[in-house]
């Protein structure tokens, strides 16, 4: 018998544009430079969820010796109908060190010259959203001077 599993489709969710405040560098640590960003609000919008990020979060990352950073985050979402949901996503972005620089130094990149994904996840006690705690999104993202924004989508 050949057991294929079925393959999952991508549905949209919603675009992030999440505001960041100055990266807290708190330099080279065990596991790599440890970086702590705070996020500090701004909004969602998509088919499937739509609303503000509450500021209060963070960005727990690492960066490693060959400039791949390690993304670690958990903020707050409220929905448009009032709903709360905890999102955590974990993920990686890396690119030529021309453009990691150029990212640290708060310019404008080409988003395509560098990888930048993430996987959801998120927790709720709403019953309208409580289909999200059975859900994993992925993203593609991509990063400026003083923010981050994500096209999401839901692994079907």
């Amino acid at each position: 018998m050949n057991l294929r599993p079925p393959r999952p489709g991508l549905e949209p969710l919603a675009r992030f544009r999440v505001a960041l405040d100055p990266v807290l560098d708190l330099g080279a640590t065990p596991w790599g430079n440890r970086r702590i960003i705070p996020i500090v609000g701004r909004s969602f919008a998509g088919p499937r969820l739509t609303g503000a990020i509450l500021p209060g979060g963070g960005d727990w990352q690492v960066v490693h010796a060959d400039g791949t950073a390690d993304i670690d985050t958990r903020y707050t979402l409220r929905t448009h109908d009032g709903a709360c949901v905890m999102l955590a996503t974990t993920g990686l972005r890396h690119g030529p060190p021309d453009v990691l620089a150029g990212l640290a130094r708060g310019e404008h990149v080409d988003p395509g010259s560098s990888y930048f994904r993430l996987v959801l996840r998120f927790e709720t006690s709403d019953e309208r959203y409580a289909w999200l705690n059975r859900t994993i999104g992925v993203a593609s993202g991509m990063r400026t001077a003083d923010a981050v924004a994500y096209d999401a989508y839901v692994l079907a």
